[in-house]
């Protein structure tokens, strides 16, 4: 049976698809399975995102401290059907925060900018910077758009801040010393807050 959602600490994640734009290098599900709870991450179909609502609800959603849209897929290959689901669960008077962590290509896979229809949906947007150049960004990241695929992140992390105002950038701590320190720097220019995030 498939597995629509997983916990990690305190948050209820939600897997909603397996496809992505991007192969990055240091991807957890080239060399694992499952996350949190999970066996196995891997979908044998996109679910209905009234199923994926059903399996939320059945949790309780209101005793976690967030709902997190991160799975071994980018979130927003199915954008509409993600913020449907906040949507749902913004109905209720005790709607956990929600949270996407993301590839940062919403709008290049919609073709268009789509920054505006997270307003009041996503308490938080995690954005995967990675490294601190487009050149960088291809060799670690292997995006489908190739170095579009950078400038179209860069271009949604400052947009989607103005409707989401706790949305960061972020960078797995593998990249070392040297290259954090220009992450940190590029972000302080085009002001979104940087987030280390350890690998494992």
């Amino acid at each position: 049976m498939d597995k629509l959602t997983y916990r990690v600490g305190g948050g209820l994640y939600v897997n909603l698809t397996n496809r992505c734009t991007m192969n990055c290098t240091f991807c957890i599900r080239s060399h694992h399975k499952g996350v949190g709870d999970a066996p196995t991450l891997w979908l044998s179909k996109e679910h209905p995102r009234e199923e994926i609502l059903e399996d939320i609800i059945s949790q309780n959603p209101a005793r976690f401290d967030e709902i997190v849209f991160c799975g071994f897929g980018e979130p927003t290959e199915r954008l509409c059907d993600m913020l449907w689901i906040c949507s749902e669960l913004k109905k209720s008077e005790n709607a956990p925060k929600t949270r996407v962590n993301t590839n940062g290509h919403a709008s290049l896979i919609a073709g268009k900018d789509v920054a505006p229809l997270f307003s009041g949906l996503l308490d938080a947007v995690s954005i995967s910077l990675n490294a601190p150049t487009a050149e960088e960004y291809v060799s670690l990241c292997r995006p489908e758009a190739g170095e579009q695929a950078f400038y179209a992140m860069l271009d949604f992390a400052e947009k989607v801040k103005k409707f989401v105002p706790d949305t960061v950038l972020s960078v797995v701590d593998i990249l070392g010393p040297r290259k954090l320190t220009q992450c940190r720097a590029f972000c302080d220019r085009i002001g979104v807050p940087l987030r280390v995030r350890h690998y494992t």
